[in-house]
């Protein structure tokens, strides 16, 4: 099959294959696996009344000029590692040196719902709240639990000079930050070397994330935005995780000082170049792979997507997020390769 060709990687046709032999039967399913939650909740109770006019959102300005830095937290509201690190700066009462600092709690409805029997389906109420992030989405007549809560916030985002979006991960991948598909994120990223895995990418084709949004996403704009997915969702390595990324981004921004920092690690920057879509509810992959894995060799196969075989596209290849169990039109794997660091 043909390769792709356009600089935004599509559904990679390249990397799908019909197989001339039957080198390996349909795997079998990989069985779920148990979730440790080794964290619990944040009590969120202090922050969710009206502090700015904005339910869940605290903002707290310097006298001395800088940028706006802008944290967010429960985008995906059983990700809540990131607001036990958001929680923790406000109870130690951290103030930005200068500039000045908004931290969002985001999706507090799909918050409260989470129960520890069913982690994973406070995800969203309605809606992915991390697809809905264009002007023309947000200016629609349409209504949801998270469009409605995105219009909410948007007044904050829309005067950030510097945004990171605090994620975590279902299944076992290395800690990274997604850098979007600017330049400005990608520096912005590469500056913060904390976690020093660093991924360009372009996306979901479900929708665009709020990092995308044009104020971040446009080539011409001073701002930026990244965003890091720190870990295995409910695991206590991952709030650590979170709190050094985020300390380290205001560290670099001026908001903290600059003499707390940890020695730099070296940054490794990849670009997401072919994004797989499972086609068929069969999708398979040969092996329970984790997300940061590399596999050294082109032609490896990786999944089976019904009759076709999906193998890697050129040696030393990297698997972003592997999504161990992907429905009908989901991204079950965006596929990376390493590029020299810019300065």
């Amino acid at each position: 099959m043909s390769c792709g060709t356009g600089s935004r990687p599509g559904s990679s046709p390249r990397v799908r294959a019909r197989p001339k032999f039957l080198e390996t039967l349909p795997p079998p399913p990989q069985a779920l696996p148990t979730f440790a939650q080794e964290i619990a909740p944040p009590d969120l109770s202090p922050w969710l009344t009206d502090h700015c006019g904005i339910p869940g959102v605290v903002h707290h300005e310097a006298t001395r000029p800088g940028p706006h830095v802008v944290l967010t937290a429960l985008v995906h509201g059983n990700e809540f590692a990131g607001a036990i690190v958001l929680d923790r700066l406000l109870r130690e009462q951290v103030r930005p040196a200068c500039g000045r600092l908004s931290l969002i709690f985001a999706n507090l409805e799909a918050f409260a719902r989470f129960t520890p029997d069913n982690p994973v389906a406070s995800r969203f109420i309605e809606e992915d709240m991390n697809r809905v992030w264009n002007r023309q989405i947000l200016s629609s007549p349409r209504h949801s639990v998270e469009l409605d809560r995105a219009r909410a916030i948007l007044p904050v985002i829309e005067t950030a000079d510097i945004l990171m979006d605090l994620h975590s991960m279902l299944w076992p991948g290395a800690p990274l930050i997604l850098a979007g598909a600017t330049e400005s994120g990608r520096r912005l990223s590469t500056m913060i070397g904390d976690p020093p895995l660093v991924v360009s990418d372009h996306g979901h084709q479900a929708g665009p994330r709020l990092i995308d949004y044009e104020r971040f996403s446009d080539p011409a704009s001073p701002y930026a935005a990244c965003l890091l997915e720190a870990g295995a969702h409910w695991a206590a390595h991952t709030v650590e995780t979170t709190d050094s990324a985020v300390r380290a981004l205001l560290r670099h921004c001026g908001l903290l000082p600059a003499d707390t920092a940890p020695p730099a690690a070296i940054c490794r920057h990849l670009v997401v170049t072919d994004i797989v879509t499972a086609q068929t509810p069969c999708f398979r992959f040969v092996r329970p792979f984790e997300g940061g894995e590399v596999i050294r060799r082109r032609g490896t196969l990786l999944a089976q997507d019904g009759p076709d075989e999906i193998r890697t596209p050129y040696p030393d290849c990297m698997l972003v997020m592997p999504n161990l169990r992907p429905s009908r039109g989901q991204t079950a794997v965006r596929l990376a390769q390493t590029v020299p660091i810019r300065p």
